[in-house]
């Protein structure tokens, strides 16, 4: 049943001189604008979202995968995707194919966001071919390389954090759980992300449950106090 009333619903408040928007890798590598990248269905449908929840917070900070042309872990053939990466590489997991590379369409931010000279942040990661972090706040798997983006955040005076992007069950998922044991409180604004898929989405939420995510369906379901 739709419900008309905004006091029926169940609304959660933040502060805006505390709350922080991020846009987590909204790149049009990881849409059906780069089909030969990682699309994910309907990812470059986001943009109005993420634009609505960033006027709830005092500042805007986006990620995104900057990646070389040539690394370990890029996948040369459809048989090699999601495969471990064989050798001495502690900050590489399994091959993903090419994608965001620095230069090319991939890389470049979904339509209807704003340019990236606009945000308050702009975190770019995964340039050394021999680490692919998924989180925005590390540059390598062992989380112990930051981005700067915790700090800056601190500097800032922020506590809450706005959180959507692509994709829910990778990237979105790995930035929150940072964001969470670094004690910020984090928001997953469900109508500002897509996953790649139903499973590892549906774990993705568990574990930020878990780890004390909040979640709501969309901005609309924010109020400032």
């Amino acid at each position: 049943m739709q419900v008309n009333n905004l006091s029926e619903k169940n609304m959660t408040t933040i502060k805006r001189e505390k709350t922080a928007s991020f846009d987590v890798d909204p790149q049009r590598g990881f849409t059906p604008l780069c089909p030969a990248e990682l699309p994910v269905p309907e990812g470059d449908e986001i943009a109005d979202e993420l634009n609505a929840q960033a006027t709830f917070a005092r500042l805007r900070l986006v990620s995104k995968d900057c990646h070389p042309v040539e690394a370990p872990w890029v996948a040369h053939s459809v048989a090699e995707v999601m495969q471990p990466v064989v050798g001495n590489y502690p900050d590489l997991d399994i091959k993903w194919p090419p994608h965001c590379v620095v230069g090319t369409e991939g890389n470049r931010l979904i339509p209807g966001l704003p340019d990236e000279a606009e945000y308050d942040l702009l975190i770019e990661k995964g340039k050394n071919p021999l680490m692919h972090p998924y989180g925005a706040c590390f540059h390598d798997l062992r989380e112990t390389i930051s981005t700067g983006a915790i700090e800056w955040l601190r500097t800032q005076g922020i506590d809450t954090l706005l959180l959507g992007g692509l994709a829910t069950d990778y990237c979105v998922k790995t930035t929150g759980l940072q964001l969470l044991k670094a004690k910020f409180r984090v928001i997953l604004n469900l109508a500002a992300c897509r996953e790649v898929a139903a499973e590892t989405n549906q774990q993705a939420l568990e574990e930020l449950s878990l780890a004390g995510a909040e979640f709501i369906d969309s901005s609309s379901e924010l109020i400032l106090l």
